[in-house]
């Protein structure tokens, strides 16, 4: 960042976010083990050390040699060893007599309908569709396409791809044709495991039939297996197989192969609206120790406890936090199909109750909805035995925090990572370290960051500038599937020998990281340049404000001006935008004064919770989408935007 731009949005306009007060780990949260494992972890001699601790957490069938070898933009880890994904988060708990007979998943559609599978299950039915694909000709190496959401069988099929080296990709279950299509292609998918239809608000919606319209477009594709989700039997056509008939052909079983922990292990295409989607790839162990180790500090096992990632399964969290990390470190994962509102806004804490619940993930956007829905539902609905809410995904608001944390009576762990980092790399560790409202505290063991200008050079603690890695960690992405290039020139070319997380953050000086939003979201107001994500907070510290998202529009004096889209408790009063644009202006300065106020009860968002913040600026500026809508949850919701807005017409 030049010093122009450090001048004018420098720790003034920050002091919202750099004069939070730490919150104290209170008694009744703290986990003594915890604060321990911590303190010799982190007295580990440098990364390389506490990367060798959580590989011998993990079963290997052959020992490495080495712990690491290369630098951030190219390097290996634990050459000569090898392991297997599901040995370690499967087999390893279903063969101990202690552990056999644990919950591994327990599930809840959104009808209603449940199930719960225990390790020694879960690892039954593993092995007996792995060898079913390997009767569909899939080898290792192979990519396995899983199109399908929260089901039982997400666990099963990523990890009979894991038992057999095959590499999974998970499509999200609200992509239409031409997403589904479009991902296929790229990651030359020769097997698809899919659901005939999905619960979603009530409706059924018909996957099978999407996928059948994209396959003919996806010549790699050989077989179709099809899980009978409805109850339905939907007819079968040419190449398509049902899931009970496949794990009937595998009922003989197969060995867990033991794989290189630097081969490929899946593929995660990242969203957006560049016209080839981009196949981030992780590997093998890279993925099983990182993801070990986010799950095991963010969340961490205690005897009796039942984790509820509540994430969609083709949001990379899922896979981090239930599928790999936290099967890895053998915890019970609760798992729902549907929407946190249907039927009824009573639906979370019915969850939580009904399974007896002790740890949530979330993004922020779901503890939002919970304080909408008011403190006499939450009262209405005491959990006792609830511990811990991590949240993830997008910036949380100082408000929120105090929310959950009050009234919900736990603390809220903030944690931050990306598609690219394959886990969450700072947060203050669930049972252990002091917490800040909104900030994602300090880098885990085995992580390194600074924070630059746009030259390069560190910047003092205050200043914002550009987030960077500085050190290899197992987890982080090893290529972009078939553009090993595009890898190197996306996260590596602007600041040479490290990693570029495109993010913009700051330091405050109690040593707390504040991330504040996508580096393509600061926008130049008459020259002053200001973080979209900075403005947000303040607007989000009104005591109306449940939910804001601010954008950048054109204008034709300033260049850009921030607006906001904001949902009010219910019963603010008519002042309440007019209060907001004044706290903007006092708490930041005239440049960041909001052009506009959109008061809007709803506001687009990805299944996974993420406000679509490019869609509320299509509006704005376009009167409509312009570009990909197929992750967005309720087009209902845009709808209602548009009429605020006063485009005449949207279609989703």
């Amino acid at each position: 960042m030049s010093q122009n731009s450090a001048d004018s949005t420098g720790a003034d306009s920050l002091t919202h976010l750099l004069d939070s007060p730490i919150v104290p780990l209170r008694a009744e949260w703290t986990v003594p083990e915890r604060v321990e494992q911590l303190a010799a972890a982190r007295a580990l001699d440098g990364p390389d050390a506490y990367w060798e601790w959580v590989a011998r957490q993990q079963r290997w069938s052959t020992p490495w040699t080495t712990v690491r070898t290369g630098e951030i933009d190219d390097f290996r880890y634990f050459e000569g060893g090898r392991l297997n994904v599901a040995d370690n988060c499967v087999d390893r708990w279903a063969e101990d007599p202690a552990t056999a007979d644990r919950a591994a998943v327990v599930w809840e559609g959104e009808p209603g309908d449940t199930r719960t599978v225990t390790y020694a299950e879960l690892a039954g039915e593993v092995t007996r569709l792995a060898a079913g694909l390997l009767g569909l000709g899939v080898r290792k190496g192979d990519v396995v396409a899983i199109y399908m959401p929260n089901l039982v069988e997400a666990f099963t099929t990523i990890h009979a791809c894991n038992r057999i080296g095959a590499i999974y990709t998970v499509l999200f279950s609200g992509f239409g044709e031409e997403a589904v299509a479009s991902r296929l292609q790229a990651a030359r998918a020769t097997v698809v495991v899919v659901a005939d239809a999905i619960y979603r608000r009530t409706k059924p919606v018909p996957l099978l039939e999407t996928l059948r319209a994209a396959r003919t477009r996806t010549p790699s594709v050989r077989a179709t297996v099809v899980v009978d989700r409805t109850g339905e039997a939907v007819p079968l056509g040419e190449g398509e197989h049902a899931y009970a008939d496949v794990l009937e052909s595998g009922a003989a079983g197969t060995p867990a192969v033991p794989l290189d922990p630097n081969e490929p292990s899946f593929l995660i295409f990242t969203s957006g609206t560049e016209s080839k989607p981009k196949g981030v790839v992780h590997s093998v162990g890279g993925f099983l120790l990182g993801t070990w180790a986010n799950a095991h500090w963010q969340v961490g096992y205690e005897p009796g406890d039942v984790y509820w990632v509540a994430a969609d399964v083709g949001w990379l969290t899922f896979p981090i936090q239930a599928v790999v990390g936290g099967l890895a470190c053998g915890m019970t994962i609760a798992c729902f199909e549907g929407a946190l509102d249907t039927p009824t806004t009573a639906r979370f804490y019915e969850i939580c109750e009904r399974h007896a619940v002790t740890k949530v993930l979330c993004a922020p956007t779901l503890v939002r909805m919970l304080r909408k829905f008011g403190d006499d539902l939450a009262a209405a609905h005491p959990l006792p035995g609830l511990k811990l809410v991590t949240v993830q995904g997008e910036p949380l608001d100082g408000d929120t925090f105090g929310w959950a944390t009050d009234t919900l009576g736990v603390p809220v762990v903030n944690a931050y990572g990306q598609t690219e980092t394959g886990s969450t790399w700072t947060y203050p560790v669930y049972g252990a370290e002091d917490l800040k409202a909104g900030s994602v505290g300090t880098p885990v063991p085995g992580h390194a960051f600074e924070i630059l200008d746009d030259d390069g050079a560190p910047v003092a603690p205050g200043v914002k500038g550009n987030l960077v890695l500085t050190s290899p960690f197992p987890t982080l992405a090893r290529t972009v599937w078939d553009d090993h290039e595009r890898y190197l020139s996306t996260y590596f070319s602007r600041f040479p020998g490290k990693y570029a997380t495109n993010d913009e953050a700051v330091l405050d000086h109690d040593g707390h990281l504040w991330v504040l939003g996508r580096a393509d979201d600061v926008i130049n107001v008459a020259a002053h340049r200001i973080s979209t994500m900075e403005i947000e907070a303040v607007v989000t510290a009104h005591p109306d404000v449940v939910e804001a998202a601010v954008v950048g529009v054109p204008d034709d004096t300033k260049g850009t001006v921030p607006i906001a889209f904001v949902t009010l408790r219910e019963g603010a009063g008519d002042e309440a935008p007019e209060q907001i644009r004044a706290r903007v202006v006092g708490e930041m300065g005239g440049y960041a004064r909001l052009d506009r106020i959109f008061v809007t009860p709803a506001m687009p968002k990805t299944r996974t919770g993420k406000t679509m913040r490019r869609l509320l600026r299509d509006v704005v500026v376009h009167g409509g989408p312009t570009g990909d809508t197929s992750a967005m949850d309720d087009p209902a919701a845009l709808e209602a935007v548009a009429r605020v807005v006063g485009a005449t017409e949207v279609r989703a």
